[in-house]
């Protein structure tokens, strides 16, 4: 982080910022704007996008939750592809794998010497398979990061809601995270108590999960194993990275990476808050089909390549990072419309951001003065002829924090600017993007509009926390954008 705060940048973007090198204005200090993301966290969000993978007993019973009574007999996977389930999520652009390592049913996928409702009592590899092991190790033969889920709730083991099952748990998340190499993320489901087998009981448990699981203590021991992991939770205390409230697909169009300590309420996870006194980013999670788990009656429901472009649209698009689901049929594969849909979407994000049309725009900045209580300025974009484009993408320097509270764009069209959100406002009300929305930035912002055809670009800073450091600016045309 050092390292990070001593980096010089200029008021509105310029040392690095517009993949261009026509920019030549000097570079001056800027002090860093608290709260700040640590090192992981900024590698985190620099991953934009990385996949989850629902595979359990759930597969085999055709139900979204296991009961907890599930035969383990019946996890045989007759084609089980770790190097199918990585090279499918590679091609769809993911940078890394989260796996369901125990659902709420309790089953583990891994030979868990905490108990025998796992891979050891089943059929396959004759009992001897790991399929934690076997995706960690191919995670990282085709350079994916490897994370895990692994469910407080546990429907199975006859001491939840006791004290016991909390020293269960942790043995549990011990073996994890110190058998399996570096672990990037490690992700806690806010569903916890209810009805379960709970080793024969069969009745409903209630706890309390803020405060069952004895988190902070939870939280040390994690950090304790991998001191570069990113906590993720929707839990009181203060974990890494937040749940944005909906497993929709998106997130606030005003979006902070703050969130103070505490229970946040719903619209404090959606937008973040302005004013707070930690960095906690948002991470949308959401599946390729309707459910998380495989279900053959959903094999017409994949998301197609255009809903998940406006996924992304709507999440990385608006400073958040995506977790896209790809559930493993109970042949141990990913289905193949999942696999094309998925490729078809990153071929999509490749064609269109590609091809940064502002590569050899000549920029100019008009800064704000220093008694501008606004931090409000100015960069203006001279396209060399003009130019047809429908996105515009900025990006904030966030190692020196988040700063930009509104913005406004501008197109020079036949001899007079033509504001970008004049277009927007011309969309249907209930449409998310509507610029209402040109407020945060953050790690990464995509406005897209109606094509329009300019010979100059202005993006105005209208007011921010402190001294505006944007990183970046990208003009992009998408052929295919409705």
């Amino acid at each position: 982080m050092k390292k990070a705060l001593s980096t010089f940048c200029t008021m509105l973007c310029l040392s690095i910022c517009v993949s261009t090198s026509s920019c030549s204005t000097k570079s001056d200090p800027v002090a860093p704007c608290y709260p700040l993301p640590s090192e992981k966290q900024l590698a985190w969000q620099e991953m934009e996008m990385y996949a989850f993978l629902h595979y359990s007993l759930n597969t085999y019973t055709d139900q979204e939750w296991g009961f907890g009574n599930e035969d383990p007999v019946l996890f045989n996977p007759s084609q089980l592809d770790v190097k199918q389930w990585v090279t499918t999520c590679k091609n769809a652009g993911m940078r890394g794998i989260i796996l369901t390592a125990k659902h709420h049913c309790g089953f583990c996928l891994w030979p868990s010497q905490y108990t025998d409702f796992s891979v050891k009592s089943s059929p396959w590899r004759d009992g001897k398979g790991d399929v934690v092991r076997e995706l960690s190790d191919e995670c990282r033969r085709q350079g994916l990061k490897f994370g895990v889920y692994l469910s407080p709730w546990d429907r199975h083991h006859p001491q939840y809601g006791q004290h016991e099952y909390i020293t269960y748990f942790r043995n549990q998340l011990e073996e994890l995270l110190t058998q399996y190499g570096n672990i990037f993320e490690v992700w806690f489901d806010g569903a916890n108590g209810g009805d379960g087998w709970y080793g024969g009981a069969n009745e409903k448990r209630k706890i309390d999960r803020m405060t069952y699981y004895q988190w902070s203590d939870t939280y040390r021991l994690i950090r304790q194993w991998q001191p570069e992991v990113c906590i993720w939770a929707d839990v009181g205390t203060r974990a890494d990275l937040r749940w944005v409230g909906t497993e929709a697909g998106y997130v606030g169009t005003t979006n902070w990476s703050l969130l103070n300590e505490g229970k946040a309420p719903k619209e404090a996870l959606h937008y973040g808050e302005i004013d707070a006194d930690a960095w906690v980013p948002g991470e949308v999670d959401t599946s390729i089909r309707p459910g998380w788990f495989y279900h053959e009656r959903e094999d017409s429901l994949v998301k197609t390549a255009d809903q998940l472009m406006d996924i992304y649209l709507k999440s990385v698009g608006r400073n958040a990072t995506l977790l896209l689901n790809f559930p493993i049929m109970p042949n141990g594969r990913i289905h193949p419309t999942d696999s094309l849909h998925g490729a078809q979407f990153y071929e999509r994000i490749r064609a269109t951001f590609g091809n940064d049309l502002a590569r050899n725009a000549k920029i100019s900045v008009k800064r704000s003065i220093p008694s501008d209580t606004l931090h409000a300025a100015e960069m203006l974009l001279a396209f060399q002829q003009p130019t047809t484009f429908n996105c515009v993408q900025l990006q904030e320097d966030i190692a020196l924090g988040q700063r930009v509270k509104r913005f406004a764009l501008d197109a020079w069209v036949d001899g007079a600017w033509k504001p970008l959100d004049d277009m927007l406002a011309e969309r249907p009300a209930d449409d998310t993007t509507h610029v209402d929305a040109l407020t945060t930035i953050g790690y990464k912002r995509i406005v897209c509009f109606p094509e329009v055809s300019a010979s100059k670009l202005r993006i105005r800073i209208l007011e921010a926390k402190a001294q505006p450091v944007i990183k970046q600016v990208g003009v992009y045309y998408d052929s295919l954008l409705k």
